[in-house]
């Protein structure tokens, strides 16, 4: 009785794991298709501006989610009832991010599980870049390797002059609800889900995570980040999907 229990768990949170990524994955596609058909330059107001604006930051909010996805999969928690599914799901979603490669960043990701916040941990600044910009760089370099920048430009130019030409879609919004949000997406991917967590606090870490969490409510997590600012907790459940994070809020023992 107890197996047949948690399989059927298991169908369930797998079932939910599917929906919420293909939630991500379908709103990335459909605002993607709806805003580079949308010639910006054309009515360039105030109020148009404004628009542009608020635009790019949801595109750079779904597009976070693309990599949220992959790390869930990374995680198994997208859908852990089968692994083939599970992993296919976070290779396409890190294919729409910027045509990584899935694998390499799974093995990356579990070393950083595996040594957070200490040499050896490639999210790690290796005590060399603490500051943010100098960090993000190194951060940048140890997960995109030669191969993958060549994949990554190459993949990324053909894919813009393709959008740009055959589908003539008009450059300033591909630029504008494609590009930008790619590279808004890794800061903010960075600033919440690595510097702010993993920086050395004055008094010295306190954990074996070596992380810390964020205080925000959850509606503020969920906007900054899908939950990531509450890192410690992610490190202490990593089967946890993002949205489930808060419901282990404040279990972190004191002292």
């Amino acid at each position: 009785m107890a197996d047949w229990f948690a399989q059927v768990q298991t169908q369930v949170e797998s079932l939910v794991g599917l929906g919420v990524a293909g939630a991500v994955l379908g709103l990335w596609l459909s605002s993607f298709v709806a805003l580079t058909s949308i010639d910006v330059s054309k009515n360039i107001s105030l109020f148009s501006l404004a628009w542009v604006g608020l635009a790019i930051l949801a595109r750079t909010f779904l597009q976070t989610g693309l990599f949220i996805v992959a790390h869930d999969a990374m995680h198994r928690a997208v859908y852990p009832a089968n692994r083939r599914w599970n992993d296919g799901v976070g290779t396409l979603a890190l294919g729409l991010y910027a045509l990584l490669s899935y694998r390499r960043l799974l093995e990356q990701h579990w070393q950083h599980h595996r040594q957070p916040g200490r040499v050896g941990d490639p999210d790690f600044h290796d005590g060399q870049h603490p500051r943010f910009w100098a960090w993000y760089i190194h951060f940048m370099q140890r997960y995109l390797d030669k191969r993958q920048v060549g994949i990554l430009f190459g993949g990324m130019g053909v894919l813009f002059y393709t959008f740009v030409w055959p589908l003539h879609l008009p450059m300033l919004s591909v630029m504008l609800f494609w590009v930008l949000p790619m590279l808004f997406s890794s800061l903010q991917l960075f600033y919440f889900g690595t510097y702010l967590p993993h920086r050395e606090p004055s008094t010295g870490y306190d954990n074996a995570h070596h992380a810390s969490s964020s205080g925000y409510p959850v509606w503020w997590s969920f906007l900054t980040c899908y939950h990531f600012g509450y890192h410690w907790e992610h490190h202490e459940y990593p089967h946890l999907p993002w949205y489930a994070l808060p419901s282990v809020r404040g279990d972190r023992p004191e002292g």
